[in-house]
């Protein structure tokens, strides 16, 4: 099947009779250009599931594909490569590197897959409203600004699956609302497949689907 497809996940932290559930039966899927929402209490679990997703971090049962591909047949070194060409992520953090320019922090996704194309780094940019700010840096951005260019770095290298976990978290409301409208206006524009993390109602509100994360799977 196209698209994301998660399968009676589980996982635990610990060993045996000390094992600790985390979360366990979970089981959607997510089309190319759908938007997917997943919200619960603090400590069910939200973030480490999103890593599952992206190969970060590993579970106990079930399995997790993409457009086909089992991720659990991978090892370490395949699923860094496999996020490296399909994964886009968006953090509440934003994570760009300070001593790098805009345009620099946007294109490291391609750099990373040995592909140099200035071109396309300047129409993301200019598809996120930064156009004419490639050479700036970090700190001399605004905090929505600096969300419009992680999402610009997450998209630069038309992944398959885009993760978001809190992205509107550090914005006032109306900035949170411009950097959904963008962040929905490009995963529809490019096929992927957005998987959202999210205390936000208004956020949520936004996603096709909701999905409530609870320790004993999803409802």
């Amino acid at each position: 099947m196209s698209g994301l497809a998660i399968r009676n996940l589980a996982k635990h932290y610990g060993r045996g009779a000390e094992a600790v559930p985390v979360f366990s039966g979970v089981s959607f899927d997510v089309a190319p250009g759908e938007f997917v929402a997943i919200v619960g209490p603090s400590g069910v679990g939200k973030s480490t599931l999103l890593n599952c997703l992206a190969a970060l971090d590993t579970w106990d049962a079930g399995s997790v594909a993409l457009d086909g591909a089992d991720l659990s047949a991978l090892d370490e070194t395949q699923r860094a490569l496999w996020r490296r060409r399909h994964v886009g992520f968006v953090f509440q953090a934003f994570h760009v590197l300070p001593h790098l320019d805009v345009a620099q922090n946007v294109a490291l996704p391609l750099m990373l897959l040995g592909r140099h194309d200035g071109a396309r780094v300047a129409a993301m940019l200019d598809a996120v409203g930064l156009r004419g700010l490639g050479a700036r840096l970090p700190q001399q951005l605004s905090g929505g600004q600096l969300q419009r260019v992680a999402i610009a770095r997450a998209l630069v290298h038309q992944p398959r699956l885009l993760l978001a976990d809190e992205p509107t978290g550090n914005l006032d409301p109306g900035t949170a609302a411009q950097v959904m409208d963008l962040l929905l206006a490009q995963t529809r524009q490019h096929g992927a497949a957005l998987v959202l993390v999210t205390h936000s109602e208004t956020a949520a509100a936004r996603a096709d689907r909701v999905i409530h994360l609870r320790a004993d799977g999803v409802h």
